[in-house]
């Protein structure tokens, strides 16, 4: 009888020790874990043009944003021309971001030296185009509108 009353005795201390824990203790183990859940790759929402339907599912959400993003990329660049006197046939990555607010911005062109070689002023002419496009919905993120990053080729080949 007296080893069953040590072991609740014993059993109690260590229950007990859960019931000395601060409550912001507790809220910030509960936060940390939720955190460590979150896909931080990954949005709930991508931004939407106007044309984008935002009850649809995620992937014909995203297919949409590509479809206007693409569309609205290749009116921004029509008519632009370039003079060059050797061929090229290269890829240039352009990176963009979507702020909270819904503004797209290019962030980078990538610096290729044959194209800059061919083409001078190659990578401020295309920032000065693409900087010009429509803003958007923004993305979210847990119901929160979040900034998106997001990288579009060009294919240059003047064969």
């Amino acid at each position: 009888m007296q080893k069953f009353v040590l072991l609740i005795i014993f059993m109690g201390l260590l229950v007990s020790c859960e019931l000395f824990e601060s409550k912001e203790d507790k809220t910030q183990k509960l936060v940390n874990e939720e955190l460590l859940a979150i896909d931080w790759n990954d949005v709930d929402q991508y931004p939407l043009f106007e044309d984008c339907d935002e009850t649809a599912n995620k992937p014909d959400q995203r297919d949409c944003f590509q479809a206007v993003m693409l569309d609205s990329f290749s009116k921004a660049l029509h008519g632009l021309e370039f003079q060059v006197d050797q061929d090229l046939n290269d890829t240039v990555y352009i990176d963009f971001v979507i702020d909270e607010h819904g503004f797209i911005s290019v962030l980078n062109v990538e610096e290729k030296t044959d194209v800059l070689n061919a083409i001078a002023d190659f990578n401020t002419k295309i920032s000065e185009r693409l900087n010009d496009l429509t803003t958007v919905a923004p993305a979210l993120k847990r119901g929160n509108p979040v900034s998106l990053r997001f990288r579009l080729p060009l294919v240059l080949n003047t064969y």
